[in-house]
């Protein structure tokens, strides 16, 4: 199987098959503090974003990238995902959106609980590591406007 179809794959099996949360996270819930106790880098963050091999976020989201040919409509644009979003709630939502939203299909990016039919070579791993969830939080914060 080539490579873009693995994480296809591996995406949408996480995604079909987090376990359902709680209705809504509490405001204590929100992980306000990094991930890493630094702050992310937004470049970086854009190269997780529209990439094909780890966050593969295009394959449901659009977003201010014209030199994506293929980008998703499942999802709401990124910009207006993150409109009236703070750095945690963004956080929130990469690292387990079922937590906002019990019926989501969006991957838990970090996360390795709760989950079912995960292949033996991903178990006990998370989709992005915890830099990478700082950097995507960086950069879609760059996507609000003033």
């Amino acid at each position: 199987m080539p490579p873009i179809s693995r994480v296809f794959a591996c995406g949408l099996l996480v995604a079909w098959s987090v376990a359902a949360m709680p209705q809504s996270a509490a405001d204590g819930d929100v992980p306000s503090e990094s991930l890493t106790g630094k702050p992310g880098d937004p470049a970086n963050g854009r190269v997780v974003v529209v990439g094909r091999q780890s966050g593969f976020c295009l394959l449901c989201h659009s977003g201010p990238f014209p030199e994506e040919r293929h980008q998703g409509n499942l999802a709401p644009d990124l910009r207006t995902t993150v409109a009236d979003l703070s750095a945690a709630q963004i956080r929130l939502r990469l690292m387990d959106s079922s937590q906002n939203n019990p019926n989501s299909i969006m991957p838990a990016y970090f996360r390795t609980d709760h989950l079912v039919r995960v292949a033996d070579r991903f178990q006990g791993k998370t989709i992005l590591s915890a830099q990478e969830v700082e950097d995507v939080v960086a950069f879609l914060l760059t996507l609000k406007t003033p």
